[in-house]
């Protein structure tokens, strides 16, 4: 599904070149649950970026299915990310004047589903995330958490073929949390590809693949057998 060969991400600060990412070489598979490890600012969100389309790698070469992504210009990627993405950000990115429901519904718009389905696929989520209540208020009426909540709902309407979190859990108590990461497992299950970017190991756990990195570079690439991925697969 993702293939990565050689990318580099690198800013130019007068003649030297700040690198953020080096040498990433990466194919993750149809249907897998991966997690992005490592410290802060070692390249784990730009490397995210670059898998959704949001951003363009200096160097290397990207394939999403058989589709080369780094040949294409920013509106393709675009589309490209509009049509089989969804993406929770760590800064929520929810639109300040679009309520709630306009939010959720934005994915839909984009995949030219009918207005009869829409509502019906909304209704569904909202009654999903128990957020119905707040389906009329803007992002400003809402708590830090229930924006991240609006947020997740607004990347899984669509029923993406790839999810990407960036900390998708970063703003929610722990029962939120835990409730979001079952709800990740399950869309894994119904065959939706996860990569999810946590320094949360609690999240990590619910994985199949742990990647971590250091300073640009993949430190270590495992399979995840811990208690908890094993527990909620056999649930």
């Amino acid at each position: 599904m993702i293939r990565l060969e050689h990318i580099e991400k690198f800013y130019k600060n007068g003649t030297q070149k700040v690198y953020v990412l080096r040498d990433i070489n990466l194919q993750i598979d149809e249907g897998a649950f991966v997690t992005f490890m490592g410290p802060s600012g070692v390249g784990k969100s730009t490397l995210l970026n670059i898998i959704g389309g949001l951003e363009a790698p200096n160097n290397g070469t990207y394939h999403f299915y058989d589709e080369a992504v780094h040949t294409l210009n920013e509106r393709k990627r675009t589309t490209l990310h509009q049509k089989y993405m969804g993406f929770v950000f760590q800064a929520y990115h929810l639109i300040d004047e679009m309520t709630v429901y306009e939010n959720i519904e934005m994915p839909l718009l984009y995949r030219n589903v009918k207005e009869k389905e829409r509502k019906s696929i909304v209704a569904e989520i909202l009654d999903r995330f128990q957020i119905v209540a707040k389906k009329n208020l803007f992002p400003e009426q809402l708590s830090g958490g229930q924006q991240q909540l609006v947020g997740v709902a607004r990347a899984i309407v669509g029923k993406p073929k790839l999810l990407l979190a960036d900390e998708p859990t970063g703003n929610l108590h722990s029962k939120q949390s835990e409730e979001i990461m079952q709800l990740f497992v399950e869309l894994n299950k119904e065959g939706t590809t996860i990569i999810q970017v946590t320094h949360a190991a609690q999240n990590a756990a619910y994985g199949n693949r742990i990647i971590t990195l250091e300073d640009g570079w993949i430190k270590s690439d495992e399979k995840n057998t811990s208690a908890t991925s094993r527990q909620v697969a056999g649930s």
